[in-house]
């Protein structure tokens, strides 16, 4: 299990935080989106049982593993926009880092912003581990957003019977997880 992993971390304008059982409510709406889900996982938005499930998958991968999904916030504004963070279960095809806001949050950096501070977290605590994330090619916003944390295309693959998109990212010293506060 890796340790060193905070379970909060602060951007300037982002809270990111462990899933607490008020969250469910707030989650459900965010995955029964059919364009939220349109581009994750099986491509089809999430049953409530289902968000219930996903919620208990990551807090037991933040168990397990001793690092996972946050849930994210504003500042300022209590309230579930979406998630962030690194994701590796078993069969899984490398230590992912991933994406997935409310879409009246969308274009605004926010996606950006949290996982950056995750990809230099994941460089800082685990190096040499490799990072990746999955992206379904027609995804061009998520696409953006990993171009803009320095990922680089690395071919295609299957995951969940979609065909995906993988981008590596290399280990980098930024500095930049200093510049915001991990609590």
């Amino acid at each position: 299990m890796v340790t060193g992993i905070p379970e909060r971390l602060q951007t300037d304008r982002l809270i990111l935080r462990q899933f607490q059982p008020e969250d469910y409510d707030a989650y459900k709406r965010i995955v029964a989106d059919p364009e939220v889900m349109r581009f994750v996982g099986s491509g089809k938005p999430m049953t409530p049982a289902s968000a219930w499930q996903n919620i208990a998958l990551m807090l037991g991968h933040w168990q397990m593993k001793g690092y996972g999904l946050w849930a994210v916030e504003r500042q300022g504004r209590p309230g579930l926009i979406g998630r962030v963070g690194l994701f590796f279960p078993e069969g899984w095809p490398g230590l992912e880092i991933g994406w997935l806001l409310h879409r009246d949050f969308w274009g605004r950096g926010y996606a950006s912003e949290a996982a950056r501070m995750v990809r230099n977290l994941a460089f800082e605590t685990m190096p040499g581990q490799g990072l990746i994330s999955l992206i379904h090619p027609r995804n061009l916003r998520s696409v953006r957003v990993a171009e803009s944390l320095g990922g680089k295309s690395d071919g295609q693959m299957y995951v969940m019977q979609q065909k995906v998109n993988v981008f590596r990212y290399e280990y980098a010293s930024t500095g930049l997880v200093s510049r915001a506060s991990v609590t």
